[in-house]
């Protein structure tokens, strides 16, 4: 019977990997990332790149929604709009792209009664 190549043996030896373990390699779970002021974006509208905090004059309150910058308008019901924990407007849009007509969501801060 011939040997095997000592190459089998690293073959084998991944084989021999719970399912489990070579998943964890594999798989890289989506992150987000803080503000400035340190609180965490969402990670459904942030895969750690794509928010940023806006200048105040990217955001513009109209009767229909927010205007951004770009032209968009995310209506007020849009559920893309995320409270913002800090004073300021922050815009997730891909890559953090500050020209991109999409934004995944805009936090909004709270304005006082």
């Amino acid at each position: 019977m011939a040997s095997r190549s000592p190459g089998w043996r690293l073959v084998k030896g991944w084989l021999a990997l719970p399912a489990s373990l070579l998943a964890s390699f594999l798989c890289v779970p989506a992150s987000a990332h803080q503000a400035p002021a340190g609180w965490q974006y969402d990670p459904s509208c942030c895969a750690g790149v794509d928010c940023y905090q806006a200048p105040p004059s990217d955001v513009k309150e109209t009767r229909y929604g927010y205007r951004l910058s770009t032209g968009e308008l995310i209506p007020y019901s849009d559920h893309r709009i995320k409270r913002s924990r800090d004073e300021y407007f922050h815009e997730c849009k891909p890559g953090g792209d500050t020209m991109s007509q999409h934004s995944f969501c805009l936090y909004v801060p709270d304005r006082g009664m």
